[in-house]
């Protein structure tokens, strides 16, 4: 059996992005670790525990380094969701970033918005009832 369990982002304020990720985002703190040898500190959020088959984020916060380029490989976390209007008005009420409001994509059905959060990272709120079929 296989299972995906996280995705990692490096970020260059830890309580910031916990923050956004928690608040804005309605995810949990599910645990957190420092390594005081090397000088980092691991941080991960998720909606549920990766033993309940969910994916989580790990948020990696390196102590001496305070942002990241971003390149141009990265691309977004897709998040689903019931109703992405409802849910981007609560993104903006807690002070989150829509950087493409909620509707269709363009030539297809599937409804989405994306936000960004205080790193930079673009992450798609996708709704929940087709989630699972592409962008079509």
């Amino acid at each position: 059996m296989s299972q995906l369990l996280h995705t990692m982002v490096r970020v260059g304020n830890l309580d910031r992005s916990i923050e956004f990720y928690t608040k804005v985002l309605g995810m949990k703190l599910l645990r957190k670790s420092e390594n005081q040898e090397y000088r980092y500190t691991l941080a991960f959020v998720g909606y549920a525990d990766e033993s309940t088959g969910q994916a989580v984020v790990e948020l990696t916060h390196n102590w001496d380094t305070e942002s990241y380029d971003l390149g141009n490989g990265y691309g977004h976390l897709a998040i689903g969701f019931t109703d992405i209007y409802h849910q981007c008005k609560i993104i903006e009420a807690a002070g989150g970033k829509i950087t493409r409001q909620p509707g269709p994509v363009l030539g297809g059905n599937t409804e989405i918005a994306f936000v960004e959060d205080p790193d930079g990272y673009k992450i798609e709120l996708i709704q929940m009832k087709s989630a699972t079929e592409g962008l079509g």
